[in-house]
């Protein structure tokens, strides 16, 4: 992995990852040993969050067509070592209108002593596959842990990496699909085909009174949800709430959540623009990582009805970059380049190397 390097001759050089280098890796590598290893980094993450540095809430603006659209920066700072920011746009009419995905990004690395790059490289697998892993990980910690029966409301990108992440951690047999584009339902079958699990479209109904975790990953807008009806969830039901990520936007229904006990991602995040701007601070259980740190927290909660409200934060994007890089590393893919002006004389503009 790109590193500061104290001594005087150090090579000004940044590590790039292009969408070749991330689709070789995946290749080399294997999907399972990228998601298993990202399970494993953001769990060890988690449990040392008080050594982990900053991570603010992410900020942005709204962009787009009537203003559906977002572009957001998310930093995370290990003071004295290296900075993470990921700028990421979120633009939902993208597969239908111009057949790209919904989030789109980018990571950037900086050493915390000198500002300089150290390595850029694609940020929508790395936030596709760790959003998954969150998910992983607080199910394992708060749903039932002979729990079969996965069901996802929304069928599109997300819904794959949820899917994958869980059968990680999950002996899976079955899953159950629904999307209000009909199509996105029924081709999520030959997406998740690797997978080797039973998948048949269902109805938000059948949905809830089956499974026993539930991912919410859609795209609605906002003040037009929630895609739950909350209705014929199962005691144990454990729901993993993904789609939240702005002011009004929701999926999971209030009678729900106050329901049940829930966990937000980032405390601070989730009562902004997650499932928890629904409810009031005192009514919000852990953040995950106190859970992971103390599992003991979670222990007695896998009898009964729990939520997970999982806005992603760049403590997540940072780790995440890791485990790209060090994959990158070990396979010995990535370029690097002299992608800064790094003057002969720092005094002098106009001085090349």
């Amino acid at each position: 992995m790109p590193h500061r390097d104290e001594n005087q001759g150090e090579t000004m050089e940044t590590t790039v990852l292009t969408r070749q280098h991330v689709a070789k890796i995946v290749q080399e590598k294997g999907l399972d040993l990228f998601m298993d290893r990202m399970i494993d980094r953001l769990d060890e993450a988690f449990r040392a969050e008080s050594r982990w540095g900053i991570t603010p809430a992410r900020d942005g603006f709204l962009r787009g067509p009537q203003n559906t659209a977002v572009l957001e920066w998310m930093p995370h700072h290990q003071p004295g070592d290296s900075i993470t920011i990921k700028t990421v746009a979120y633009t939902p009419t993208n597969p239908s209108t111009h057949q790209l995905p919904t989030i789109i990004g980018t990571m950037a690395r900086y050493d915390d002593v000198t500002g300089r790059l150290l390595a850029v490289g694609d940020g929508i697998l790395p936030t596709a596959v760790r959003t998954g892993a969150a998910s992983a990980i607080a199910s394992r910690l708060l749903a039932h842990p002979d729990s079969r029966v996965l069901g996802l409301v929304g069928a599109g990108a997300q819904a794959v990496t949820q899917t994958h992440a869980l059968s990680r951690v999950f002996r899976l047999d079955r899953i159950l699909v629904h999307d209000i584009e009909p199509a996105h339902a029924e081709s999520f079958a030959e997406r998740v085909e690797f997978l080797g699990i039973d998948v048949a479209v269902a109805s938000v109904t059948e949905i809830e009174a089956a499974s026993d975790i539930i991912c919410t990953v859609t795209s609605v807008g906002v003040g037009n949800g929630p895609v739950l009806h909350g209705e014929r969830l199962r005691p144990h039901a454990h729901i993993n709430a993904i789609g939240a990520d702005l002011i009004g936007k929701y999926e999971v229904p209030l009678s729900v959540l106050k329901s049940a006990f829930v966990t937000p991602d980032h405390r601070g995040q989730a009562l902004r623009e997650g499932e928890c701007q629904q409810l009031d601070q005192s009514e919000l259980g852990p953040e995950l990582p106190a859970l992971c740190a103390d599992p003991a927290l979670a222990a007695g909660r896998r009898e009964e009805l729990t939520v997970f409200d999982s806005t992603g934060f760049a403590l997540e994007d940072h780790v995440a970059f890791d485990v790209l890089l060090e994959l990158a590393e070990e396979a010995g893919i990535g370029d690097r380049v002299q992608l800064e002006h790094l003057p002969e004389d720092a005094l002098n503009p106009y001085s090349f190397q």
